[in-house]
């Protein structure tokens, strides 16, 4: 079990006293019972979509037909659960949950915090090698794994094809570069429509969709060694850039709707704008909820000079190492998504390719998927064959960093700001975080 290091404290892993600063938790909390797991998700029982919902109050009723200690959902809206206080609330009350999904981003917080139980005694050789290893790899500590991927989530362009056509724009038009996606979004705005949608709202959701555009641009946020921040170069100046100059041209609004950029059916399917950069579950959401919406799918343009990549988001069960039965809550964990056994192989296959379209993070479940033709055609082949063309996995920032990056993103796309200046400035807050961090290391 990892405790945790250095001068980081329990406040100081949830974010310090403005993180604190909010509502008290919405309905009742997490039961300290042994004979009982509590898992939190985003998902369900009664999530936005009834498919994913289905999927984990499916997994419950698996798991508590055949073992005494029983899992209990507690859902949280999406915008509750990764942008706004209850998880963070939670631990800092010492009453978070057994089970809980965490992503890269949030990654250092909990594990600093000494939050996350090391999974590595109940996982085989076989599983661990089953993994991708750049999907596993920003879970891992030295050799400890402390969370299971559930999926694989790269971004891409998402565009309507009704707004293509009520333009005149055919597919010779769709954009390669920053400067065509400009130009075409200029051509599909109109009164009631935005050409083009970036994500608005700060948050790690935010971060992982602008780190896409800085690393096709060059950028990167540390140097090769880890010691030092790089983010004041010209490949993060152009990924600012190009952000403000979506919004200041008038192609992309200030605000998005609905749960925000990552939500397909607010946003593009609403008609609220033409294009929009999206991850893969767009498409499942699309097909559930907009079933009549038509839309391609393209990879991210990239800079001119520049080259492609897309990043790679990742949602992961993880363990309380402070539970009341850390044990079944570990053994819960593997059993759902670490396990040789061929039911847990397909229950991660409808996972990733019918409950929820991602691409599946082991070799095993990638195999069984290929086998019923899930990548076969249309926007999944796409996501497959072109949009994992290249790829990164969404890097680990402890909360200082990520905000640091945050509040750069935030001041030249909304706020007008200098985009060597809130470099500068980023770069600044890191490297004074940086000369104190005593932490896991950041990848």
């Amino acid at each position: 079990m990892d405790r945790p290091r250095g001068r980081i404290s329990r406040r100081s892993f949830l974010g310090g006293a403005a993180a604190l600063a909010a509502p008290a938790l919405v309905g009742c909390g997490p039961s300290r019972n042994p004979d009982e797991i509590t898992f939190w998700n985003f998902y369900g029982p009664g999530g936005q979509q009834k498919s994913q919902s289905d999927w984990f109050v499916q997994l419950a009723e698996e798991w508590n037909a055949t073992h005494d200690t029983k899992v209990r959902l507690r859902y949280v809206p999406t915008k509750d659960y990764t942008s706004g206080p209850t998880l963070q609330t939670s631990f800092s009350a010492g009453a978070g949950p057994d089970v809980f999904l965490l992503s890269p981003g949030d990654f250092l917080r909990y594990h600093n915090g000494g939050a996350l139980l090391d999974l590595t005694p109940h996982l085989s050789p076989e599983v661990r090698a089953d993994f991708l290893p750049q999907v596993l790899e920003t879970r891992l500590v030295g050799d400890r794994v402390y969370g299971l991927p559930m999926e694989i989530e790269p971004l891409a362009l998402f565009y309507s094809e009704a707004a293509f056509e009520q333009a005149r724009l055919a597919e010779g038009d769709l954009p390669r570069t920053w400067d065509q996606l400009i130009a075409v979004a200029e051509r599909l705005t109109t009164p009631d429509r935005f050409g083009l949608l970036l994500e608005t709202n700060p948050g790690y959701y935010q971060n992982f969709t602008f780190y896409q555009a800085m690393w096709m641009a060059g950028g990167e946020v540390f140097t090769p060694d880890l010691r030092r921040a790089a983010v004041n170069g010209p490949g993060v100046h152009a990924a600012l850039r190009f952000w403000q100059d979506t919004v200041t041209s008038g192609v992309a609004p200030r605000r998005v709707k609905g749960a925000g950029g990552n939500d397909s059916i607010s946003n593009i399917a609403g008609g609220y704008c033409a294009m929009q950069q999206l991850g893969v579950w767009g498409i499942a959401e699309l097909a559930e909820q907009a079933p009549e919406f038509r839309y391609g799918v393209i990879p991210m343009p990239t800079p001119s000079g520049g080259g492609y990549t897309t990043a790679l988001g990742s949602w992961a069960m993880v363990a309380n190492a402070h539970s009341a039965n850390p044990r079944a809550a570990a053994e819960f964990v593997v059993w759902a998504l670490g396990s040789t056994d061929p039911a847990c192989i397909e229950r991660m296959r409808r996972w990733n390719t019918v409950a929820k379209t991602n691409l599946p993070p082991r070799y095993s479940v990638q195999r069984a998927a290929e086998q019923h033709g899930a990548f076969d055609s249309g926007p999944m082949r796409v996501f497959n064959e072109e949009v994992m063309a290249r790829a990164r996995p969404e890097p680990r920032y402890p909360p200082e960093v990520y905000r640091a990056i945050s509040d750069a993103v935030q001041s030249c796309q909304l706020d007008g700001g200098d985009p060597v200046a809130a470099a500068e400035a980023a770069a600044a807050q890191i490297d004074t975080f940086l000369s104190t961090y005593d932490g896991a290391p950041i990848n």
